[in-house]
């Protein structure tokens, strides 16, 4: 099948939705009084919030698979060079939002830059992204199908045989935090749960892979079908079936984001499959269009409004207002009318909605910046 078929627009909402998520739950007024949903699983569990990642990768997979032919047709050099080139961009620009602003006015001195965190939400995004496109280029769909199972596998192997006893899948026994201390220094790593541990570390982003993988996989199945009935029921069962074996897989191996456990990867990737085919039935099929643009907008430019709503609220940290920020200053106006925590859902709903009009005009203008 051509390259140039158009891309269906549910993919384009179903990534916008996903960024528009992405900065409503990454941006309340006020961290610890957001509604239930609007929080990450304490440790095991799934929450609205711990959809979000996982929505993210599978999307990117979902966008592979209109890219990945044009490689193949390029060739090895030219499949190399724009893959290691976009995961470099997409990982440095991770790393130094990490690092901004580079000066820390209250010492006034420059932010060393080894003290800087080196995983995070882009540099995973950068290594699944490579990781996923060269196992997907250079293997057969059997070979990537088998290695996917042997990674998600293998995964609940090493922490049930290698993690400390009596609980191989609690924080401090988590065997990914040697591998990221003695790689990066407990320094360097994420220490916000009261230990050094990094939800976004090496060992972790594995079975992060196979998100991209079951994502690329379902954009090949939905180029390859005329949008009908078969179809959406197809994917509906698909996810449906994954759903019910990561509730099964969890009583052994218990969904977890943070740890990103391998029933945690099967069961956000089912839900991905079932939203999406139903939003091809209310999109593709139906013709239901007259609410997408909002989230079209955020699809167009998912990186940059990304990189924009971290630069945003950084200087909402960093901008003074009396003793505090003014972060905490529109927060505590907001507080003074309604419940903490309907004041932090809408301080997160009025900083998404900025961030969308920065991706309007952006669209109005014709401007759309990829790596």
């Amino acid at each position: 099948m051509s390259d140039q078929k158009p891309r269906y627009l549910s993919l384009d909402v179903f990534r916008g939705a996903t960024v528009c998520l992405m900065i409503t739950v990454n941006n309340p007024g006020e961290w610890g009084i957001q509604y239930g949903p609007l929080q990450h699983a304490r440790w095991h569990g799934l929450t609205l919030t711990d959809m979000v990642f996982p929505a993210f990768l599978f999307a990117v997979g979902n966008a592979m698979a209109f890219a990945m032919g044009k490689y193949e047709q390029q060739g090895n050099t030219i499949f190399w060079g724009k893959i290691l080139k976009r995961s470099f961009l997409i990982f440095l620009i991770g790393y130094l939002l990490q690092w901004f602003p580079f000066y820390d006015f209250g010492s006034s001195s420059v932010i060393p830059i080894s003290a800087v965190r080196i995983p995070g939400v882009l540099q995973r995004i950068a290594l699944c992204y490579l990781l996923a496109s060269v196992l997907i280029h250079y293997c057969t769909r059997k070979q990537v199908i088998g290695t996917s199972l042997f990674i998600l596998l293998g995964y609940w192997c090493i922490l049930y045989f290698f993690g400390m006893a009596p609980d191989p899948f609690s924080i401090t026994s988590y065997v990914g935090n040697a591998i990221d201390i003695s790689i990066f220094g407990a320094e360097r790593i994420y220490n916000g749960e009261g230990v050094p541990f990094d939800p976004e570390g090496l060992l972790s982003t594995l079975p992060a892979v196979v998100n991209v993988v079951l994502g690329y996989f379902t954009g090949m199945y939905i180029r390859k079908q005329n949008n009908s009935y078969e179809t959406i029921a197809k994917l509906m069962l698909a996810g449906g079936a994954m759903i019910l074996v990561a509730l099964f897989w969890d009583l052994f191996f218990p969904i977890n984001k943070k740890i990103w456990t391998s029933s945690y990867t099967i069961i956000t990737s089912g839900i991905c499959m079932s939203i999406l085919a139903m939003l091809i039935y209310l999109i593709e099929m139906k013709q239901i269009k007259h609410w997408t643009y909002f989230f079209e907008v955020f699809g167009k430019n998912p990186l940059f409004i990304y990189i924009v709503s971290w630069v945003l609220a950084t200087f909402y940290y960093t901008i003074r207002v009396g003793d505090g920020s003014l972060n905490g200053a529109i927060i505590e106006g907001l507080k003074s009318y309604m419940t903490p925590a309907n004041a932090s859902l809408l301080f997160a709903i009025l900083f998404t909605l900025l961030n969308w009009f920065i991706g309007y005009v952006m669209d109005k203008k014709k401007i759309y910046i990829k790596v």
